[in-house]
């Protein structure tokens, strides 16, 4: 039991670690590693007993197999079938590989060599995700093969906390340990069990009487219950604890429960996941960086260099464009928190010594201090070299075509879509890696600014650009290219505010639709109309507004240099404004009485 005492200080240490780590724009999880270090035995040593807390901590990681397996619906799976399962067994089966054999060729035994290259091939998915996340790159191409990647990882590691065991070297005083087709069979006995009886027949009844109480703490009771249980019925047959939790979590994907569980466990799931990596960093053997300072960082760099050039290889086998197999390589290469578990749980079945575990928990704690600084140096790197030589465009149909999209966001497809249907062919450009694959379907990947790609792509013979760029920047730049050197193309621009349109004025272009605008006309009408206004009455009140708005856009943009005038327009507008709707309403009421 943890005491009052060490209660407190673990929680300190991780809101002042996690805070200082996230206000420098590092990652959490670094934070509570960091804590652990500090105040551990090779720190200030305000808590000795490491071991009992990481077993009390483990609970995290059982209650991370459960939200992973309500992640996994079949749906999500089928859709991302080839990045998952292509992908995602490529990069594991190759890193485990090449490290493994690393390992083996360095004088491990071929058992304890499989373990390390395997606990070396995973990545940490929160400390990953998380990193993309911040960097707004989740729907990049790379992004989205990284989730996948992960998402493999994630089921690879249950096969191997189930096979584990049998790697263990049974000692002469147990000689009762059962052959590995009885842990098999049991593995198939409780993911039947759990899946097909125990969930159809009892979980998903049990918590619709449960939410039926309408009361939320006994809901995330059942929540708790429902882990542990399943938790304690695979442990009891000599499984892992984490395996029975992450197939109830698969059992209750497709649940009506499956975010109310989700949102109720988070705050467990994210304190003991904090507590374990707050134990990991305890249990890190600083002393290694005294004792064996080359044989550590030789390690860390080494497997550091191998899975990223494994996966850049693999990025590049599966086609992605540009700089994506680079990036990808440089967001997977850290070790991860399942690397943990399984050198901790391979040293205490002896199939390798504490030396070797230490060594290698150890590296994994610095690779995830170096991942994300090493990608934020990559990054860096790259923009500097994108500044140098701009990338190239894909090649492009000469034929011509009277229009050209700039933009192939969800603005742009919609003008497409309604042009496909009247048979009319175009030409779509966009930069964005996140639309880049489905881009390739009807246009062509570049930057729609540079005036080689816009030649290319026939925009002197064009005659309608439609410009539906989301960056406010890259779309003036692309509408004063056009204006420079292809007068004669008539431009229909987007723009998100006011101020975009300004800027798009200033560059002489004129057909200018501001992006909620017309929706927003539009969903007035209908609210009139749900009033009781008459439909005619409703369109007359929304074209006086639009003809209203449109003279006080320009006139805002005669002044908008000068700040007094430019509110006193906006003021004088809205005075404006009010008085025809007083108008209106008085001409309704004569109306009114005269009928």
């Amino acid at each position: 039991m943890i005491s009052l005492t060490q209660t407190a200080i673990l929680l300190a240490a991780a809101v002042v670690a996690v805070s200082l780590f996230r206000f420098a724009r590092l990652s959490s999880i670094l934070g509570y590693l960091a804590a652990g270090l500090a105040i551990g035995p090779w720190g200030l040593n305000l808590i000795s007993d490491v071991e009992h807390i990481r077993h009390a901590a483990e609970f995290g990681i059982v209650l991370l197999l459960f939200v992973i397996g309500l992640e996994l619906q079949p749906t999500r799976l089928w859709v991302m079938r080839r990045i998952v399962f292509g992908l995602g067994a490529a990069q594991v089966a190759l890193c485990t590989l090449l490290l493994g054999a690393i390992a083996w060729a360095l004088g491990q035994p071929p058992a304890a060599a499989g373990i390390i290259g395997f606990g070396l091939s995973l990545s940490s998915t929160p400390l990953v995700l998380q990193v993309l996340a911040e960097r707004q790159e989740l729907k990049t191409q790379h992004g989205r093969a990284a989730f996948g990647i992960l998402l493999f990882q994630d089921l690879a590691v249950l096969p191997a906390l189930a096979i584990l065991p049998m790697l263990e070297p049974v000692p002469d005083s147990h000689p009762s340990v059962g052959p590995w087709w009885l842990t098999l069979l049991k593995l198939l006995a409780v993911g039947a069990g759990v899946l097909i009886g125990g969930g159809r027949v009892v979980l998903r009844p049990a918590l619709r009487l449960v939410a039926r109480v309408q009361v939320s703490e006994v809901f995330t009771a059942a929540a708790l219950l429902t882990v542990i249980l399943t938790a304690l019925l695979a442990n009891r047959l000599g499984l892992s604890a984490s395996l029975g939790a992450f197939l109830a979590g698969v059992l209750l994907a497709d649940s009506e429960f499956r975010h109310e569980l989700e949102a109720d466990l988070e705050p467990f799931k994210g304190l003991l996941l904090g507590l374990f990596f707050i134990s990991v960093g305890m249990a890190a053997n600083l002393g290694l960086l005294r004792s064996a300072p080359l044989e550590l960082l030789a390690l860390t760099a080494g497997f550091l260099l191998v899975k990223i050039l494994a996966i850049t290889a693999l990025g590049k086998l599966a086609r992605m464009r540009g700089d994506s197999p680079l990036r990808l390589g440089f967001a997977l290469p850290t070790g991860g928190e399942f690397a943990f578990v399984l050198f901790s749980l391979a040293e205490r079945g002896k199939l390798f010594d504490v030396h070797t575990a230490d060594l290698l928990i150890l590296a994994v704690t610095l690779s995830m201090m170096l991942g994300p600084l090493l990608l934020i140096a990559y990054e860096a790197v790259s923009q500097r070299r994108k500044a140098e030589a701009a990338a190239p465009y894909d090649e492009i149909d000469a034929r011509d075509i009277p229009v050209i999209i700039a933009g192939f966001g969800r603005f742009g497809q919609i003008v497409a879509r309604v042009l496909r249907v009247k048979g009319l062919t175009f030409t779509a450009l966009d930069s964005s890696q996140t639309h880049v694959d489905f881009v390739r379907r009807f246009g062509n990947y570049g930057d729609a600014s540079r005036l080689d790609l816009l030649r290319a792509a026939g925009a002197q013979t064009a005659r309608v650009l439609v410009l539906a760029i989301d960056d406010v920047d890259a779309s003036v730049r692309t509408a004063t290219v056009v204006r420079e050197q292809f007068p004669q193309l008539r431009i229909f621009a987007r723009a998100r505010s006011r101020q975009h349109a300004f800027a798009l004025m200033d560059v002489g272009v004129t057909e200018i639709i501001r992006e909620t605008y017309a929706s927003s006309l539009e969903l007035a009408g209908a609210v009139l109309e749900a009033l009781g206004e008459t439909p005619a009455s409703a369109r007359e009140a929304v074209r006086r507004f639009r003809q209203h708005d449109q003279e006080t856009l320009q006139a805002q943009y005669r002044v908008k240099e000068d700040e007094e005038k430019f509110l006193a327009t906006t003021r004088e507008a809205a005075q404006q404004l009010e008085r025809l709707f007083e108008a209106d309403e008085a001409r309704s009421e004569a109306t009114q009485r005269h009928g």
